[in-house]
């Protein structure tokens, strides 16, 4: 789609400096960008870069000079270049179709414009919303529910009962449904804590590549709607995430926990089970937050165990000194020193 300087800046709400006329076919960073690109500032460090791109037209803040470059202003560059990607470079259409190899149950229900892959398994009582896509080698258990405008990439798990709402995407090799990790000893051995309870993920969610999120052990595990997973995340029993919070990759959720509305959890960061963390809330990367902590809303915590940045930072920089520190204790500690 090739679209004039004058048609993005109508679209965004944009302010134009410079040739209206400028022709734009898509985005790309400054190093890639071709003349046809659109490219973003988002920080004064990278004007160099802005103005040695190939790009003729430019997303900037209001004021900025950039030279030879048509600008589009706007409050958030960023914000504004991924609407802008998302017009330019719509999604293609998928075929409506299901492959021969694919094996749909009894029972099922498949709406309007569904595509269904090669050796796809959808068991019986299962419900696919209109125009959704489930990608090759996928399973969708008996009873679950995938809404409208989904995507499933390859290699995809829902256990039976799953229930996903509308426009969610799952990326290859994720398990939805799974049994949580529950065991009670007695009579010498492990016995498995019921797993029979419900795992639902909501609207405009994102699971990133070979994520787990388990079913809840007698209640339900919520995925909340606008939550982003990225890769290798694992959700336990029972564990519920408010709206629009994101999880990097490698983190760990252990059951009954709660994560609120608009938290942001960074990589490798593992929380204990029956922890809160408010809405706001941060976790930072490898933080390590122990069972049945509650994290304030608001709050930005780092380390193991989890405290509030600024102790840590505190903290740390003492803990950088014990070598200079230890050294000093020994000279005291001599016999000459006495």
């Amino acid at each position: 789609m090739t679209r004039s300087a004058r048609e993005v800046a109508d679209y965004l709400g944009a302010t134009l400096q410079g040739d209206s006329d400028v022709e734009i076919s898509g985005v790309a960073s400054p190093g890639r960008a071709q003349a046809g690109d659109l490219i973003y500032l988002d920080s004064p460090r990278h004007e160099d870069r802005i103005v040695k791109s190939a790009a003729k037209c430019v997303l900037a803040r209001p004021g900025a000079r950039l030279a030879t470059k048509t600008v589009l202003e706007v409050a958030d560059p960023k914000f504004a270049f991924v609407k802008a990607a998302h017009w330019l470079r719509p999604e293609s259409e998928r075929l409506a179709a299901v492959h021969a190899t694919a094996i749909i149950g009894p029972d099922t229900r498949i709406a309007a414009r569904v595509s269904i892959g090669p050796y796809v398994v959808i068991e019986e009582g299962s419900e696919i919303g209109a125009g959704t896509a489930i990608e090759a080698f996928c399973f969708v258990g008996r009873g679950s529910r995938v809404g409208e405008s989904c995507r499933l990439h390859p290699r995809v798990t829902l256990y039976p009962g799953a229930q996903l709402g509308n426009r969610v995407e799952i990326h290859a090799g994720s398990v939805i449904g799974a049994d949580g990790f529950g065991y009670v000893f007695g009579e010498g051995r492990h016995w498995k804590f019921p797993q029979i309870g419900s795992v639902t993920i909501g609207d405009d969610v994102e699971i990133g590549a070979n994520s787990t999120v388990d079913r809840g052990s007698l209640d339900a595990t919520e995925i909340s709607r606008g939550v982003k997973i990225d890769n290798l995340v694992q959700i336990a029993h029972n564990v519920h995430v408010g709206e629009h919070s994101i999880l990097a990759a490698q983190t760990g959720v252990s059951g009954s926990s709660t994560i609120g509305r608009g938290v942001i959890v960074a990589g490798q960061v593992g929380i204990g089970d029956h922890c809160t963390l408010e809405d706001g809330a941060v976790a930072g990367a490898q933080a390590g937050i122990p069972t049945g902590k509650t994290i304030r809303s608001g709050q930005t915590v780092w380390g193991t165990p989890a405290r509030p940045l600024e102790k840590f930072k505190q903290q740390y920089a003492w803990f950088a000194r014990l070598p200079e520190l230890a050294a000093r204790v020994r000279r005291l500690e001599e016999p000459s020193a006495k």
